[in-house]
């Protein structure tokens, strides 16, 4: 009688092969996420340069102009300002990366005739987007909010010593500073505004790198500038420019209401009405119908 030599003691019959059927189904995924780590190095590279950038700055400027002063009422006011510029560098280098990374996502396979040899892997046109689109709002976001804690980590110590050694109150210090923007505060923001809000943006650029074969940054760009330029001549208006300088900026539904950001009640009150906002729904909209469109698009499109 043959027996299964990998079967688990004790499983149930026929368990192995729902879980082998499982594992086939999500093993293309898993690799094609890996595929783009590792042919875009910058998506993790980049943020570890900021946050690098970001350590130097605050070393030379924040402690360098700390230690050097002797009144320590401003040597303790100086030590707790630069924490809200340290999360604002990766996230717009979050930004720019992913932009980058969005026009060069089908592009450049298409260049160098590598698409031949995807296209001759059992990894359908939907994984490959799909993939793409998990480095994009989900892999990328995870890094920078790393990078952020990482980097506020080792200026908090390094400034808890610096106010230890000038015999102040290190549980003063902590009090008046805003570290991590707390770690629910931080996600909160990636999420809603980087990943959502931002989503039809990058969606956008996603499809015009399926589709453009030269030269993708102007065809992203060229169709709304026309469009606007088109309203002001035609109708003497700006609605359109309004609303993508309204997106771009994050909106202000997703910013909770009050003093203190960081505020639980705050973020959860901001949330609902972040929700409950219409944009929100079409901005999804649209980037599930650009995703689906460069699926097709990916299906039929070869090299340049």
């Amino acid at each position: 009688m043959n027996t299964q030599a990998n079967a688990i003691p004790g499983s149930p019959p026929g368990s192995q092969g729902i879980t082998s059927e499982a594992l086939s189904a999500t093993r293309p995924f898993c690799w094609s996420v890996r595929r783009e780590l590792w042919e875009y190095r910058s998506i993790y590279l980049a943020p570890l340069a900021v946050a690098g950038v970001s350590l130097l700055g605050f070393l030379i400027a924040t402690l360098g102009r700390a230690l050097s002063m002797s009144n320590l009422d401003k040597r303790l006011a100086v030590l707790e300002q630069p924490y809200e510029f340290a999360a604002a560098l990766p996230m717009l280098a979050a930004m720019v990366i992913g932009a980058y990374y969005c026009l060069d996502a089908f592009s450049s396979d298409r260049r160098d005739r590598s698409i031949l040899f995807w296209k001759s892997l059992p990894v359908s046109d939907r994984t490959t987007i799909l993939a793409k689109a998990t480095v994009l709002f989900a892999v990328l976001p995870l890094i920078t909010c790393a990078m952020i804690i990482a980097v506020e980590v080792i200026m908090v110590t390094l400034s808890s010593v610096v106010v230890l050694a000038s015999g102040l109150s290190v549980a003063t210090f902590w009090a008046h500073i805003t570290p991590f923007h707390t770690l629910w505060g931080l996600l909160y923001h990636m999420i809603t505004v980087h990943v959502l809000w931002y989503a039809p943006f990058y969606a956008w650029l996603l499809l015009v790198s399926s589709w453009a074969r030269r030269t993708a940054i102007l065809w992203a760009t060229l169709p709304p500038l026309a469009i606007g330029i088109f309203e002001r001549i035609a109708f003497h208006t700006t609605y359109f420019a309004n609303w993508i300088m309204y997106r771009v900026s994050g909106g202000s539904e997703a910013i909770p209401m009050g003093s203190d950001h960081s505020m639980g009640m705050m973020t959860h009150f901001a949330l609902i009405r972040f929700l409950l906002t219409p944009g929100l729904w079409l901005g999804l909209g649209f980037t599930a119908l650009c995703l689906a469109t460069a699926i097709r698009l990916r299906h039929y499109r070869g090299p340049v």
